[in-house]
């Protein structure tokens, strides 16, 4: 069976894991904690950079971090994972669901200042595949109307636009650093870059349980105590020392993805042509870092076909997501506002192909050829 998705491994993980095993420090904030956070800092421009166990916490710290309250109301596209909904959802905000963009998949920027109320207090763009929202356009309304934008950039690592790295454009950029991600943290982790100097000192009393224990041991404070709300946001050091050889090899990584996205594209182009697919849209201010590579089908019928044609051939590949307004969670706390055009119709079509750093160019042949002999 070709997988759908294999963890990266460079081959000097276990080196840096024995290295912090031997350290005498396992948990949270370790050295390889910070090796990970200044090589984020200094290579994507981000005022501070903090790891977290996963993108579902540095989600959740955004929302303490931010105070959201009971009743507060927070946009955001229908078409994400559970956790970008969820985060809010446990401060007790409202979600207000708007459509997509046919083109991307993120958020339609032009869809956003209608669902602005008076309780309205963040805006969430989800870079969609690691390709960026509009996010000059965003910016612009949550200056208007002063608000919040935390970026779900989860898929985005290595991404841009216009030059500057995904989640670091907003107030708050959450990244995600999961075994099917572009680059992992051993299995699991994140991380919450905090862009707004002004939020920085709260962010780290916030992920160290509400106390300001890193002031303590970086000798800023005597004594540290119970300062605020909080909880335990860390990532151990041993998935630090794994992510660590990830980062060291990350434009490695990243190339390497954009070869095996670009013979995908290049092989499935003449079925675009006659427009019996449609291949993914990269807008020229966007560079994008290979996260996934999807087609779109005619219609769910179609897809499931294909799926099951890949899966006689040992091929997994796979769709998402059920959009959240369509949920029962999703109904019960929040909305959808204005019509829903393409989310729906666009996630029943797409389907994501195997890619991930250690495919071969054997496998990935295959896939491509059970592809043309399907539409054959």
């Amino acid at each position: 069976m070709i997988p759908f998705n294999a963890p990266p491994v460079v081959g000097t993980e276990i080196d840096y894991i024995q290295s912090a095993m031997g350290s005498g420090k396992l948990c949270g904030d370790g050295g390889y904690t910070r090796r990970c956070q200044q090589w984020m800092e200094q290579h994507f421009g981000s005022a501070k950079v903090l790891l977290t166990p996963s993108c579902t916490a540095s989600l959740e710290m955004a929302a303490l971090l931010l105070d959201l309250q009971p009743g507060d109301e927070v946009i955001m596209p229908s078409y994400t994972f559970v956790s970008t909904a969820n985060a809010f959802v446990l401060r007790g905000a409202r979600i207000i669901f708007v459509d997509i963009r046919p083109d991307t998949l993120n958020i339609d920027e032009t869809k956003i200042e209608a669902a602005i109320t008076e309780k309205t207090r963040v805006i969430v763009p989800v870079h969609y595949a690691g390709v960026a929202c509009e996010m000059d356009t965003i910016m612009a309304i949550a200056r208007k109307h002063n608000l919040f934008v935390v970026e779900d950039a989860a898929q985005g690592v290595m991404s841009t636009y216009k030059g500057r790295a995904l989640g670091t454009i907003g107030h708050i950029g959450c990244f995600s650093f999961h075994e099917t991600k572009n680059y992992t943290a051993g299995g699991e982790g994140g991380a919450t870059l905090i862009n707004e100097r002004a939020l920085i000192e709260r962010a780290e009393i916030i992920r160290e349980k509400g106390t300001n224990r890193s002031q303590f041991f970086r000798g800023q404070v005597d004594k540290y105590t119970w300062r605020d709300i909080g909880s335990s946001y860390l990532m151990a050091d041993l998935q630090a020392a794994y992510l660590w050889a990830q980062l060291e090899a990350a434009e490695r990584i990243n190339q390497q993805r954009l070869t095996l996205w670009q013979t995908y594209y290049d092989a499935l182009l003449p079925l675009a042509k006659t427009g019996r697919i449609e291949l993914p849209t990269i807008p020229a201010d966007c560079k994008q870092n290979a996260h996934m590579f999807y087609i779109k089908l005619r219609d769910i019928d179609d897809r499931s076909a294909l799926i099951s044609w890949l899966k006689e051939a040992e091929i997994l590949a796979v769709f998402h997501y059920i959009p959240l307004h369509a949920s029962p969670a999703g109904k019960a706390f929040g909305e959808f506002h204005g019509e829903d055009r393409f989310t729906t119709r666009e996630s029943e079509r797409l389907l994501r192909l195997p890619l991930f750093y250690n495919l071969s160019s054997v496998n990935q042949r295959t896939v491509i050829n059970s592809l043309l002999s399907f539409f054959g």
